[in-house]
């Protein structure tokens, strides 16, 4: 809104220019000033990028979706033709050569009506020509954003989108594509019992060596491609996964720096460890660990298969799958509550270690090493206990997983060897059963160590819903009052402040 530099003259007739409100310097910032107020969302330049990781201290195209999120606006950048630009997404931002930029109020076949940030809220107007040679090709076309005020209480107004599934959801094409992949890679997976079936009931006893090479050559292409779908599989995820991270830790970090500091917690620590759970939380959405869950319900696919080629076999998977699953539902009812456990004394470590190398002085000048060394190895004994324990009931579920899909195996033979000797079954079809049994329940050995993970990132998450739950100094959807200059006095003598449920002074004796 204030774009030009306040001038006052002194007594010994120099100029004082206010160097915080010489937006012109930066023209992205300025626009979007400008275009906040043409679109009736007043907002002051620096509740626009407070806090935001400007580029030389000013605002990039990069940064201007962030920015213009804060006054209401949805933005979005293309690479359009000047001469393709409807009026009708008009005002829109014309990013310029030599990082200029400018707003856009009209456009016909010959002229273009513009406001240039360093003439304030002046119009010019220039020839199509003339706006084409600074015209860079870029434009970022903006529109006001309805917000709901968030004292009504309807439960039919729509909510804003949580802060970690809905940046997950903004990436749902990508794991779309993902559960494509698995679709195919899983069913290519087939093509290796189905050929020693084949082999072994068709190729062997009738010598049928240039099927043999048929079959071995379309196998080994299917593994090519199976090969391919992998890799582009676990391209996907990481792709995903690291601009999800980017945003997140954006976000996160930002939500810190905007905490009021009445509602900050009392322990740094703490506050710190609950930064550093996002990474335990990061680790649950991994590449292994979304494999795993995409793979789960294929295990219903390998099983029909296996009724398909052996009949009654199938039955055994089947009943090893809920016993696997329940299993691993029991243990984690005591893992559970270990967890939780260790999460809280993991924030009790960080607390203690972080204030004490922050207060290391204090510390020893009041001579507190010894309390503080008891309550660290208390600490450290504690995480150490419920860490063990954890270890041991996920252990006890992956092994006990493990085992009944070595006895799933064993019975299959077992069985399938009875059906064989009642002509029911070819050694072929249970060969080939015995593969898919294995590969059917190779997903349920891993849902042991798969719910341990999810419990640690339920913990962390929890942790960091409570973090975004506190308020901040500038809240979405509120508008404040903006000066550019303050006149008048103040004096304070001997003042002391403290926030509320605060046990620290923030201010003491203070006197100006």
């Amino acid at each position: 809104m204030y774009t030009e530099p306040v001038i006052n003259t002194t007594e010994n007739e120099q100029w004082d220019a206010q160097d915080s409100y010489r937006t012109h310097d930066n023209p992205l910032l300025s626009c979007l000033t400008l275009l906040a107020k043409i679109l009736n969302k007043p907002h002051s330049p620096e509740s626009l990028v407070a806090g935001l990781p400007l580029v030389n201290n000013k605002l990039s195209p990069s940064l201007f979706s962030r920015a213009a999120e804060r006054a209401g606006l949805s933005s979005r950048i293309v690479k359009r033709k000047l001469t393709k630009i409807s009026n009708l997404v008009l005002p829109a931002i014309l990013l310029l050569d030599n990082a200029d930029a400018c707003i856009l109020l009209e456009i016909n076949k010959t002229k273009a009506r513009v406001i240039f940030p360093e003439t304030g809220e002046g119009e010019s107007e220039l020839s199509l020509d003339e706006l084409e040679e600074q015209y860079s090709g870029y434009s970022i076309f903006i529109k006001p954003v309805h917000q709901f005020d968030k004292r009504t209480e309807f439960s039919a107004i729509p909510r804003a989108n949580h802060w970690f599934w809905g940046t997950i959801m903004r990436f749902w094409p990508i794991y779309g594509q993902v559960f494509i992949a698995s679709i195919l890679v899983n069913s290519f997976a087939l093509a290796s019992p189905l050929f020693v079936m084949n082999v072994y009931d068709r190729v062997v006893p009738n010598s049928a060596i240039e099927t043999l090479w048929v079959l071995a050559i379309g196998v080994a292409t299917v593994f090519v491609f199976e090969l391919l779908l992998r890799t582009l599989r676990a391209y996907f995820i990481d792709i995903a996964s690291k601009k999800a991270d980017v945003i997140l830790s954006s976000t996160i970090f930002e939500k810190v720096m905007a905490v009021k500091m009445s509602a900050r917690s009392n322990s740094v620590g703490s506050f710190a460890n609950s930064m550093q759970e996002f990474e335990s939380f990061r680790e649950f959405f991994t590449s292994a660990t979304l494999t795993t869950l995409v793979d789960l319900p294929f295990s219903l696919l390998f099983i029909t298969v296996i009724w398909l080629v052996a009949g009654p076999v199938a039955f055994i998977p089947l009943a090893v799958i809920p016993l696997t699953i329940l299993v691993s539902l029991i243990i984690q009812i005591p893992l559970s509550k270990t967890i939780q456990h260790l999460f809280r004394h993991s924030g009790q470590r960080s607390s203690t270690l972080i204030e004490t190398l922050t207060g290391l002085e204090t510390i020893k000048s009041i001579g507190a090493e010894t309390p503080i060394q008891r309550k660290w190895e208390q600490t450290i004994g504690f995480m150490t206990k419920y860490s063990q324990r954890a270890r041991i009931l996920s252990a006890s579920a992956i092994n006990f997983s493990s085992f009944l899909q070595q006895m799933a195996s064993i019975s299959v033979v077992v069985f399938g060897v009875y059906m064989i000797t009642e002509n029911e079954l070819t050694m072929g079809a249970l060969i080939a059963s015995t593969l898919l049994t294995g590969r059917a329940l190779a997903p349920m050995a891993q849902l042991a160590g798969l719910l341990t993970r999810y419990h640690q990132s339920k913990a962390a998450l929890s942790s960091l819903n409570s973090l975004m739950a506190l308020p901040v100094e500038r809240p979405s959807g509120r508008e404040f009052l903006h000066r550019p200059e303050f006149k008048g006095g103040i004096e304070f003598k001997k003042v002391s402040f403290r926030y509320p449920e605060q046990p620290i002074d923030a201010l003491t004796d203070v006197s100006l």
